[in-house]
């Protein structure tokens, strides 16, 4: 069961996830994270070290939201890996929590 990074990190992007991850599966777009399904061994690590609660199990992300599973898959073969953490992006705070950005995502 992988992982998924979900709509709340859009626009967010922070990296707490990625510095425990011990297979490098997360790869960074310009305002978003997503997890390689393929390479996501379920180690659960990255889960408790999203601050803003972006990560699910692929069996739990929330209602609506299931789009996420193929957007991860797909964006996971676009863009390249990150493996440390970075600073957020400064306006990071006041996207937290707020519905409705994927048309916000930028590829």
């Amino acid at each position: 069961m992988p992982f998924v990074v979900t709509e709340n990190c859009i626009k967010c992007k922070y990296t707490d996830c990625v510095e425990v991850c011990p297979v490098d599966c997360f790869h960074e777009g310009p305002n978003f994270l997503v997890i390689d399904p393929d390479e996501c061994i379920d180690c659960t690590l990255c889960e408790p070290e999203c601050p803003i609660n972006a990560i699910y199990p692929d069996d739990s992300v929330p209602a609506g939201q299931e789009h996420y599973l193929e957007l991860n898959r797909e964006l996971s073969q676009q863009w390249p890996v990150i493996t440390e953490r970075k600073d957020p992006p400064a306006d990071a705070k006041e996207w937290e929590g707020r519905p409705g950005k994927l048309d916000l995502l930028e590829r």
